[in-house]
């Protein structure tokens, strides 16, 4: 426990507080609650997704499919079978994490675009499967789901889902991952099984994924297969959120959820012209930061005191100046 992780957690629990204290004084309203939880859930998927795309070098994008599973299995287990709430969002998260695994054995010996077509043609087999299916609600969606979720489950689970990817990144499982992404070629020479790495990526990808779906369907309260949210629609908001925080950049995707969560919010006010505004504002950015928010860095201390310091140093190379002048 460093002074850095101190801090940070310091941080953290200062912002839980904060929000708890302002939603109870009624300054945060039930609404804005509901904005700062699907800013966390946001955040599982985008830093999830950008396990597999950002740091394993694939393109998937299918990872509403694996939100969907999460979210289907545990809303069925806690409403038909009265299974508790944080062991129906386990067996969730399995569940996601099992198909990810089935899906991935076969499928990710494909590169590039096939492997987005495959993909892709897998999230919507899972959106058509829970769309027959009558015990879930089937077309109509599935309803009377108990709103279990609160902001501090989603906070809490947030905190753990970035934690728990940026340790393994760091470890040698998670730069075997970088150097699938860097060369595969280069990596099998050196002996890295980059099957296994790749499948490994995307089963925890779709772990992640089923936790943050079995928090969306006990958050709303309601769940349905529409396009939107389990399907090929949301998987493209997902990875929209990836690339313009910068691919392998997890703080690039936590600050691109929660700018692409807000803004139609923020937008909300201008009607219909919201979805022009909205495209606009995002065709900007790729075009003046192509590569990402980020650009495949992190924000670290270091960045933040360098920048500071750089800051500081013109304004004292201009005070000198000045004074000389004078």
């Amino acid at each position: 426990m460093g002074k850095r992780n101190i801090l940070v957690i310091g941080l953290l629990a200062g912002l839980y507080l904060l929000v708890q204290l302002l939603a109870a004084k009624r300054v945060l309203l039930p609404y804005d609650l509901q904005i700062l939880g699907l800013i966390c859930i946001n955040i599982m998927l985008a830093v999830s997704l950008n396990l597999i795309n950002g740091f394993t070098g694939q393109f998937s994008i299918g990872h509403a499919g694996f939100f969907g599973i999460g979210a289907y299995a545990s809303a069925y287990l806690t409403v038909i079978h009265d299974v508790p709430f944080i062991i129906a969002l386990i067996i969730g998260a399995m569940a996601a994490a099992v198909i990810g695994f089935l899906i991935g054995l076969p499928t990710l010996r494909l590169e590039g675009d096939y492997l987005a077509i495959v993909t892709l043609g897998f999230g919507e087999i899972i959106r058509v499967v829970i769309l027959n299916i009558p015990t879930v609600g089937g077309a109509r969606g599935f309803s009377g789901i108990s709103r279990a979720t609160t902001f501090g489950h989603t906070f809490l689970f947030m905190i753990l889902t970035v934690i728990i990817i940026k340790n393994f990144i760091a470890t040698y499982h998670g730069r075997a991952c970088i150097a699938v992404r860097e060369d595969e070629l280069a990596s099998e020479a050196l002996g890295i099984n980059t099957t296994f790495y790749k499948v490994s990526a995307f089963t925890i990808g779709a772990l992640f994924a089923g936790l943050a779906g079995g928090l969306f369907s006990h958050y709303m309260g309601y769940i349905n297969p529409a396009a939107n949210q389990i399907g090929f629609l949301k998987s493209i908001d997902i990875l929209i959120m990836v690339v313009l925080g910068g691919l392998g950049s997890i703080t690039g995707s936590v600050g691109a959820a929660i700018f692409l969560t807000l803004i139609p919010e923020l937008l909300r006010g201008l009607a219909e012209y919201r979805m022009v505004v909205y495209p606009i504002i995002l065709i900007l950015v790729m075009l003046f930061r192509p590569s990402g928010l980020l650009g495949g860095k992190e924000l670290s201390w270091e960045a933040i005191s360098n920048f500071y310091q750089k800051i500081t140093g013109k304004k004292q190379k201009q005070r000198v100046s000045t004074d000389g002048t004078k």
